[in-house]
């Protein structure tokens, strides 16, 4: 009887890690039709972006005539400069509030860390409006810093680090501080080599999010000086002259481009950074 319902339970097993594989191969598939119907459609003529036919020319205008249609080298320059602008200060910021909520003991610590954490619950769109006020009483409309500045504390990045923070032994601290080392020094030769799985995962996130960041981009710029990528597609978005789908592909790929690039290079280390920046 026991063997028998050992065969029953390695059945079972088997076939639920089968409806787990196929599962997983239909939400890949789900998952990747849209850009594979992009990258078809922006290869190919106008003609085949409804139809497939498996032997039709393949074709670089649509990429042509899309960047022609708009500035998509500032696009591109503007995008660079404001991910790095907010990657630069988050890291800085996250790490030094990170790093006080971690080792250091105040009154009302919990208290403010916990409306740190109250940021989490709030979506970004509910304070367009008062963010959109603050930036122009700073004056900072229609810049590259009054798109960044309202994400350079991000309440996320600090609970992140914080965890990690905490997960280092307080036994390396005491034996740095043993040795003369200050508060920054401990910081800067302790706790964030020791991080560095945890940053790396965090700054793929963070230059997502902004690389692809639309609703506020398009709110608070008026030209093309301070326009990022995906406010600059929806010049793309006009329907005067009816829609030409191979030159919408094409211009979507022109900015989702170095993502996926940069996702296809070093995907090994994208997710071994995931794994090491579990929080724990």
């Amino acid at each position: 009887m026991s063997n028998v319902s050992n065969q029953t339970v390695m059945q079972a097993r088997g076939w639920g890690q089968a409806l787990e594989t196929l599962g997983a191969w239909l939400l890949g598939l789900l998952w990747i039709l849209p850009l594979a119907y992009a990258i078809w459609t922006a290869f190919h003529a106008p003609e085949f972006a409804t139809r497939f036919v498996w032997n039709a020319p393949l074709t670089l205008e649509n990429f042509y005539h899309a960047w022609d249609a708009a500035p998509f080298a500032r696009y591109f320059l503007n995008t660079i400069l404001l991910v790095s602008l907010i990657l630069a200060a988050q890291l800085v910021l996250c790490t030094l509030a990170a790093y006080a909520f971690a080792r250091y003991t105040f009154r009302g610590r919990d208290l403010v860390f916990a409306l740190v954490l109250v940021q989490l619950m709030i979506m970004p769109d509910v304070l367009v409006v008062e963010n959109y006020r603050t930036m122009s009483q700073l004056g900072l409309v229609d810049t590259l810093a009054g798109i960044g500045l309202p994400y350079m504390a991000s309440a996320f990045g600090i609970f992140l680090l914080r965890q990690t923070f905490k997960t280092v032994p307080h036994e390396l601290y005491d034996a740095a501080r043993i040795e003369g080392a200050s508060s920054l020094q401990i910081l800067w030769r302790v706790y964030i080599p020791l991080a560095r799985p945890v940053y790396i995962a965090y700054a793929l996130v963070s230059v997502s999010y902004h690389w692809n960041n639309f609703l506020w981009p398009l709110i608070i710029t008026n030209s093309v000086s301070a326009r990022p990528l995906t406010v600059g597609l929806q010049v793309f978005s006009s329907t005067d002259q009816g829609i030409d789908w191979s030159i919408i592909t094409a211009a979507t790929l022109l900015t989702a481009g170095p993502l996926l690039v940069a996702f296809l290079l070093f995907q090994r280390q994208f997710v071994q950074s995931f794994m090491r920046a579990g929080i724990r």
